[in-house]
């Protein structure tokens, strides 16, 4: 019995170094912007509200963003987007959980800009993709900044529409900015 409390108290020890060793960096006030322009007419809008979470250690890193957040120039053109389209109220939120494959090459002691690549599983509409994009992460006084843009074809996700490939782009391109805390 004493031999397990032992091996016990080591464990949790071990286990509480490793996790102290790892940083995990955290935000709720990231950035999503999309463009779907397909024709004369402008289809872009922004998230201001993005969750996002990624260990400094393991590379593994967290993006959800409620569809509802995304905001429009035309109230209009954002309700469109909710019902017809992205079925919001059915498919409430997207996200993406992966890794920073080259993590080891981010110092993030020391300021400056580093390629990143980002490889991982992205879930819209209720469709899961394996999708890799590369991006930047810059670092700043110790805190990250993620920064990316990456394309999604609407009909990979089961997105439809009668505008779609005439006034809205079947192929939608994305960018993220997100500013980390630790």
């Amino acid at each position: 019995m004493r031999k397990i409390k032992i091996l016990l108290a080591l464990f949790v020890t071990c286990l509480s170094i490793q996790l102290n060793a790892q940083k995990v960096f955290s935000t709720k006030a990231g950035q999503i912007l999309f463009n779907a322009t397909g024709g004369a007419v402008k289809i872009a809008a922004v998230n201001n509200q993005v969750d996002s979470k990624f260990g400094d250690a393991t590379g593994q890193i967290i993006f959800a963003v409620l569809i509802k957040g995304f905001k429009f120039e035309n109230q209009l053109m954002e309700d469109h987007f909710n019902e017809n389209y992205m079925e919001s109220s059915k498919f409430p939120k997207a996200e993406f959980k992966g890794y920073i494959k080259n993590i080891k090459d981010i110092n993030f002691s020391k300021d400056g800009k580093y390629a990143a690549n980002f490889e991982g599983d992205l879930i819209v509409h209720g469709i899961n993709k394996k999708v890799s994009a590369s991006g930047q992460v810059e670092v700043a006084q110790g805190k990250p900044t993620i920064i990316g843009e990456f394309s999604v074809k609407l009909a990979d996700y089961g997105i439809k529409g009668s505008y779609i490939g005439d006034k809205i782009a079947g192929e939608v391109k994305i960018k993220i900015n997100c500013k980390y805390q630790n």
